[in-house]
């Protein structure tokens, strides 16, 4: 499934290029945090060397970045590092707060009123690598039409859009987070989501996925591809295939 948010030429490559991670029109970066910037997600955590600003400098910091679009249209590079204390988002309680930090709670979903008298519905999550909320419009969340080759109902792709957790007839479960690169957590360590695009079906296959919030991953049940992700994978296989039989007949 191509859930890219932004397009390579978009990535403001200056930016990149003034933290030591772009050189001579050239991204230094992992696939994978390459991919997580795309995706509109969050990389892993990136060391970060010889940072100048004005006056300061900074020999290294551990940092995470994404991207996020402007006013202009543009897209600005954020950097996410290490904070000392969590600053909550004036929209939540105390309480809410403490129990997203805590790990009580793995998200919490809340509407409000933005600074421009614009309504919004968030999904705010706690990052403990950065002691940082991280806060996603469920509006721009992508949810895939199918996973493992099942077709998401409708009930299962609104729980997916809020961060809830969707169980699949294989015994496959995931939900959606804006804290991971992959920006899906699992019960098993690899999946194959797809979306309808165009009448056809573009496929992502994730590996490595993060267990379930609070949990571990039962190392049995993690490792076993079930004969839908099997199916997911021969499906998209056929689909590369006609796809390059396709462009080699014109």
């Amino acid at each position: 499934m191509n859930q890219q948010t932004f397009e390579e030429q978009e990535i403001p490559l200056a930016d990149l290029e003034n933290i030591g991670l772009g050189k001579d029109g050239r991204l230094l970066l992992k696939d994978e945090d390459l991919k997580a910037l795309l995706t509109g997600s969050r990389t892993q955590l990136i060391r970060l060397e010889n940072l100048v600003s004005g006056d300061v400098r900074i020999e290294a910091i551990d940092a995470k970045l994404s991207l996020k679009r402007n006013e202009n249209g543009a897209l600005d590079l954020m950097i996410h590092p290490i904070y000392q204390t969590p600053l909550a988002p004036a929209f939540l309680t105390e309480d809410e707060a403490l129990a997203l930090e805590d790990g009580e709670l793995p998200n919490l979903e809340k509407s409000y009123v933005d600074d421009h008298g614009i309504f919004r519905d968030v999904l705010v999550e706690y990052d403990k690598e950065t002691k940082e909320f991280v806060i996603t419009d469920t509006e721009r969340v992508l949810v895939p039409d199918f996973v493992n080759s099942e077709k998401l109902t409708a009930e299962q792709k609104e729980r997916y859009r809020k961060g809830k957790e969707v169980e699949l007839q294989d015994g496959t479960k995931f939900q959606f987070t804006g804290t991971k690169p992959e920006g899906i957590r699992s019960n098993r360590l690899a999946l194959v989501a797809s979306i309808i695009v165009d009448g056809g079906l573009s496929f992502m296959v994730y590996h490595g996925l993060k267990a379930l919030f609070g949990k571990k991953h039962d190392q049995e049940v993690a490792k076993v591809h079930s004969a839908g992700y099997e199916q997911a994978v021969k499906d998209m296989q056929l689909a590369k295939h006609r796809a390059g039989a396709f462009t080699n007949s014109r």
